[in-house]
């Protein structure tokens, strides 16, 4: 950890955390095989302005515990209350977009506004139906013969893991949070399962559904029900991006969540 790492007791696991900047609060919740440094970029350029607060998933980067998709949204409340947040704007990112789902659909007077980047299909109860785009069955088989480090391999050449952007600090980045991943979930699936879809109905904040324009062509499709089927939404397409648009055009990624949460600010005042 760093000295800027802070840990939360949730039970008997303890969830890694930063808290940077002051303001309103932004909370981040990264992906699948992801951790809370994904979010470098933004906690760089908007703390300035922003409260920007990140955490490592229960299982994932330097949390302790298994990945247990269930438990996400406890997790996520808990870290609110420990920080005695009321308010907050929350990013959920590719898996995270089903917790950020879920706590704005069960808590909305604590989420003032959601973002869904790069959500996976069935974020909610769409129109349309779209398969996984992650063969995960086949990464469960992969890890059970050769490990965590056989699935890594793999998993580093899937399009969702794959950088637009050209600059080295950022590749260097993803391959470290890569190598954290311990892939338990994969030998030790959570017997509850994922997160359910969400009745889009029940999430009444207004949203913001963000793809980057180089986004495999089910994640796009499933974005663009997404942002149908939520009561109040924007659209927003990130240029010279793939799935993870805040590392491929940070600039643009950070702009779009400043203007969004700007705008719902002055609606309050």
């Amino acid at each position: 950890m760093t000295a800027t790492d802070r840990e939360l007791t949730v039970g008997d696991v303890r969830l890694r955390y930063r808290d940077e900047g002051a303001g309103s609060a932004l909370v981040l919740i990264h992906g699948w095989t992801l951790d809370l440094e994904m979010w470098e970029p933004q906690a760089r350029e908007l703390c300035g302005s922003m409260r920007v607060i990140r955490y490592d998933r229960r299982g994932f980067g330097l949390s302790s515990g298994r990945p247990a998709p269930s438990e996400d949204v406890g997790d996520l409340l808990a870290l609110c209350d420990h920080l005695g947040l009321r308010s907050v704007v929350l990013v959920g990112m590719s898996q995270g977009a089903r917790v950020a789902a879920h706590a704005a659909a069960g808590h909305p007077g604590l989420i003032s506004c959601v973002v869904f980047d790069g959500a996976p299909p069935g974020t909610v109860f769409e129109n349309a139906m779209f398969e996984s785009d992650i063969p995960i069955d086949r990464y469960r088989e992969l890890t059970r013969v050769g490990g965590a480090r056989a699935f890594r391999e793999a998993w580093r050449h899937h399009p969702v893991t794959q950088l637009q952007t050209r600059d080295a600090s950022c590749q260097e980045l993803l391959q470290r949070i890569l190598e954290r991943y311990r892939a338990e979930d994969l030998t030790d699936p959570d017997p509850r399962g994922s997160l359910p879809p969400q009745e889009a109905s029940a999430i009444r904040a207004p949203a913001l559904v963000i793809s980057g324009a180089l986004e495999t062509d089910s994640r796009l499709a499933a974005a663009d029900a997404l942002a149908r089927a939520l009561p109040s939404s924007q659209r927003a397409i990130i240029p010279a991006a793939g799935h993870l648009a805040n590392l491929d055009n940070p600039g643009v990624y950070n702009s779009l969540l400043r203007r969004f949460s700007g705008t719902l600010s002055r609606r309050k005042s």
